[in-house]
């Protein structure tokens, strides 16, 4: 399970936070004001539709009269007519609103995810972020749709409604507003106790969402080492500790609602009892009675639905918090204005002023460290001519990933500037110098789709020509004729349906299809079979030739005929030169090419053994 630990948010209710989600909401703010509108009038007829009562009670009951009830009959009938087109209008915006903030809260952040750089998704888990662009999300989408309506009828219902009362009776209104104290001190009390236990739900819920997802993608490897168990428990003990959350939250909310309920109807028990007593005196008509216990007992209708409302919002701000934080989150990496204004950014690149990227290379006193990290290259320097093919070898940890992923821009130097084409690449746009990069992964990643729309993927406008011209440049064209529907057969998710070497080839192809100034191998043989990686070491001669490029090769067969060779250790270069150089001065790079040369020999041997064995 996730060993990552959320930000704790803020303890109160933030009015801050709900103005920063109405301003998302922006684009149906039209849509809110018309809610308000119908809501506004339907709480006016709500009030009316009591009078109309009382002046039957009174004219037509009492009075023993039926005169003018033609016109009482048509205007009740045109009343209940309003209301039910108001509820219907208020309805389909609520609709409107409500799907509006999920599309526009999840645009935002599917946007904000391709902004932010790669040491954002070192320290943030998967499940967390699907976790804040669905659940959350959809969470804030009810509320502003629905619970702020509801709050803006029950506030237009309670002024409407007091101003009646007070009409019809001022000193039984006044007795029956004097609940509103001790609700005003409970709510308080309550409000504390919700928010924070919804907080609790929310975090334990990305939690689960998180162990979803690593449950399903290394189901694999649970198998293998016989995980089951202890992943149930883990599970359970997160599952566990969302319940308890959930029904604390739950409990807080129903006893909230009932106490709100007890003292309304108090409170219209002292209104029936009073009135009752003023009836019999004649002070009050029996018209004026009934509707004034109507609106006693609906008074406290929008009173429960407000506390109701305030609840939600408590386990909705949990939502909000969570959601905004990731709308706001600022990216390690980011162009300066200056750099905007002339290249443009990722979303609107201004291509015309772009330069050529010729693929000189500098690091230039550069140090680094991850973030909350240990130190990983200190005062590195590396001058690469452009069209040079360099290949970096070492341990794992010795920094080889480090140097390629502060080339390609995924990181930044701590310290030191990194020059192309003789200029700090931070004087140019992310997009010009990715939009330049040819990189292939030791984990390829394919998406749903077919063969030629993968590779295809980073240039859409390729014909399909072209696309056949990259597969054939890989080898990849054989295997991929010998589907079913070759170039139109679908790969799955994930790229599934293909074995890791075409799925290898296939995204060695579709970075070439960008024709890239620097191109980037990274482990991009240590998974693939000796043939794959015979097709790859024959691609390589030519794709890579006039690019800049950088192999990172666990397999040191695939780097021989490399320009330079790099042996890193430590963040630092302490072997330089060609494969035939290094191997004659009999160091580092020698040994661990002769060790990985008798390895393989040995397997050829014992695999040679075992088919005539087998003849």
């Amino acid at each position: 399970m996730q060993s990552f630990q959320e930000e704790d948010y803020t303890k109160r209710f933030d009015l801050s936070l709900w103005k920063k989600l109405l301003r998302l909401a922006k684009p149906y703010h039209r849509n809110l004001w018309m809610v308000v509108v119908f809501m506004t009038v339907s709480a006016i007829i709500d009030v009316a539709l009591p009078m109309m009562n009382s002046y039957a009670i009174d004219n037509y009951i009492a009075g023993h009269s039926m005169a003018g009830i033609g016109w009482f009959v048509a205007g009740y009938i045109a009343l209940v007519t309003i209301q039910v087109f108001n509820i219907l209008g208020f309805l389909k915006q609520c609709g409107y609103v409500e799907c509006g903030v999920c599309y526009t809260i999840r645009r935002l952040g599917f946007q904000k995810l391709q902004e932010l750089p790669f040491s954002y998704y070192d320290r943030m888990p998967v499940g967390y972020l699907m976790s804040r662009l669905t659940n959350d999300t959809q969470r804030l989408g009810d509320t502003i749709g629905w619970s702020i309506v509801d709050l803006c009828w029950g506030a237009v219902f309670l002024v409407a409604c007091s101003v009646q009362m007070f009409i019809l009776n001022w000193r039984l209104t006044l007795v029956v507003l004097l609940v509103f104290p001790p609700l005003a001190v409970i709510s308080w009390k309550f409000q504390k106790g919700i928010l924070q236990a919804y907080r609790q739900v929310r975090k334990r819920n990305s939690q689960i969402t998180a162990g979803f997802n690593e449950g399903i993608m290394g189901a694999k490897t649970t198998k293998t080492l016989v995980r089951e168990e202890m992943n149930i428990e883990e599970f359970t003990q997160v599952a566990g500790e969302m319940r308890r959350s959930s029904v604390k939250a739950a409990t807080l909310s129903a006893l909230f609602l009932p106490i709100v309920v007890s003292l309304g109807s108090l409170a219209t028990a002292y209104a029936l009892w009073k009135g009752g007593y003023e009836v019999l005196g004649g002070v009050m008509t029996l018209g004026v009675l009934q509707v004034f216990i109507n609106y006693t007992v609906q008074f406290f209708q929008p009173v429960r639905d407000i506390a109701r409302i305030f609840a939600e919002l408590q386990s909705a701000q949990a939502a909000a918090e969570r959601v905004i934080t990731l709308l706001e989150t600022e990216p390690d990496i980011v162009d300066s204005p200056e750099v905007v204004a002339r290249f443009g950014d990722n979303f609107h690149p201004k291509k015309e002023n772009w330069p050529a990227l010729v693929g000189d290379i500098d690091f230039k006193d550069v140090t680094f460290h991850y973030k909350d990290g240990e130190q990983v290259l200190s005062h590195f320097n590396l001058h690469v001519e452009h069209g040079q093919t360099i290949a970096l070898v070492g341990e794992t940890g010795s920094g080889k990933s480090t140097i390629v992923n502060l080339i390609c821009r995924f990181y930044e130097p701590t310290e030191g500037s990194i020059l192309i084409d003789g200029a700090d690449y931070r004087t140019r746009s992310q997009l010009w110098l990715q939009s330049n990069l040819g990189y292939v992964l030791q984990s390829p990643q394919l998406f749903s789709g077919t063969v030629a729309e993968n590779i295809r993927y980073g240039r859409p406008d390729a014909t399909d020509e072209e696309v056949r011209a990259a597969a054939r440049m890989v080898g990849a064209e054989p295997f991929i004729l010998a589907m079913g529907k070759g170039y139109d057969e679908p790969v799955g998710e994930g790229g599934n349906r293909l074995s890791t070497g075409q799925k290898q080839l296939i995204s060695f192809a579709r970075a070439i299809l960008t024709n890239p100034a620097i191109f980037v191998l990274d482990e991009a043989t240590s998974s693939v079979d000796t043939e794959t990686e015979q097709l790859i070491q024959r691609a390589i001669q030519t794709v890579l030739d006039g690019r800049t490029s950088f192999i990172i090769a666990h397999r040191l067969s695939t780097i021989r005929s490399a320009d330079r060779i790099l042996v890193i250790q430590n963040g630092k270069i302490t072997e330089e030169g060609t494969h035939r150089q290094l191997t004659a001065r009999q160091g580092y790079y020698y040994q661990l090419y002769t060790n990985q040369f008798q390895e393989e020999q040995g397997l050829d041997i014992l695999d040679g053994k075992v088919a005539a064995a087998k003849a």
